[in-house]
């Protein structure tokens, strides 16, 4: 199981080499985890195993087999580790996956089409929790659009410094009918998304999307539109706001925290690019460098504490700070 999991011609902005590894290829398998850390090759493989035995249980009369599977794998070692490492512990974890579990209702709206994909996207997601636990998060949103930690892209963008694209939601009835106007009119010309709703993220995050950016762009032909972000840093005042709409916005999330991003996928099948995006953000993970969650349309990226530091230099390096 394959777990994560630019208008024509690349935008412009300074030269700056690429700050990812030169060797991302190796396996997670053989990349020991440092001494008292869970290790993650291992929590995704047994994930991979849970899913299978999860979608031979989706069905409603299954309801008490799904929580006796659940209660036996999740106290494997490998999966333990990681939940017992979240703020929550493992039985907070643990017990908020089975309310999200008992709580699922099937939306068009969410990324989780079907309780296999909830449970994925739940206990991957826990990653970013461990990693970034102890960071306080973005309550309102207000602390969002003020938080001296976070950066505008509209004012990056305007001088030509991201290698990605995004667009924000509009913000009147007029500029959603506009929008829909030019859907409608030309169905496939960007994403099927509403936008950003904050168009704010931690410096770290934007040199980790510029990378990739770049990266994405030399791995494709010349015509592919630039790399598309469709989410960054959110309150946890809108990220339940979101659950109230029918998504799959868990609790807590990385982009409450600052330190995660939505890139889309499904759009990138019509220039056949789409793989060659899989695979770039997949060794990504597989050198530790972030965490990726596929969650359809979109695959959530989060950037790995390790590799804090280093995009922190190459943001101030982009920008000349």
């Amino acid at each position: 199981m394959r777990v994560p999991s630019r208008s024509p011609g690349q935008q412009p902005g300074p030269a700056v080499a690429s700050t990812a590894p030169a060797r991302r290829r190796p396996s997670a398998a053989g990349r020991r985890p440092a001494p008292g850390q869970p290790d993650l090759g291992a929590y995704r493989a047994a994930v991979a195993e849970l899913l299978v035995e999860v979608g031979a249980l989706a069905d409603a009369p299954s309801t008490t087999a799904r929580q006796v599977l659940l209660d036996q794998r999740l106290r494997e070692p490998a999966v333990a580790a990681v939940l017992d490492a979240t703020p929550q512990g493992f039985v907070g974890a643990r017990e908020t996956l089975l309310l999200e579990m008992a709580r699922y209702q099937p939306n068009a709206r969410s990324s989780a089409p079907d309780l296999t994909a909830l449970v994925r996207i739940y206990l991957l997601s826990r990653i970013d929790v461990m990693w970034w636990g102890d960071t306080p998060a973005f309550l309102t949103d207000s602390q969002v659009n003020s938080s001296t930690d976070l950066v505008d892209l509209e004012w990056l963008r305007r001088r030509g410094l991201l290698a990605f694209r995004y667009r924000e939601q509009p913000g009147t009835l007029v500029g959603r009918g506009l929008r829909a106007v030019r859907r409608r009119l030309l169905p496939d010309a960007t994403p099927r998304t509403a936008g950003l709703m904050f168009r704010r993220t931690r410096r770290e995050v934007v040199a980790l999307l510029n990378d990739i950016g770049r990266e994405f762009s030399l791995a494709t032909p010349p015509a592919t539109p630039p790399l598309w972000v469709t989410s960054l840093a959110r309150s946890a005042e809108h990220q339940y706001r979101l659950r109230r709409l029918g998504y799959a916005a868990m609790v807590p999330s990385g982009h409450c925290l600052g330190w995660a991003a939505d890139v889309e996928m499904a759009w990138f099948h019509r220039f056949g690019v789409r793989d060659t995006l899989a695979d770039l953000l997949l060794a990504r993970q597989e050198a530790g460098e972030i965490n990726v969650v596929d969650e359809g349309q979109a695959w959530h990226v989060c950037l790995a504490p390790t590799a804090c530091r280093r995009f922190r230099r190459a943001y101030e390096a982009e920008m000349g700070v």
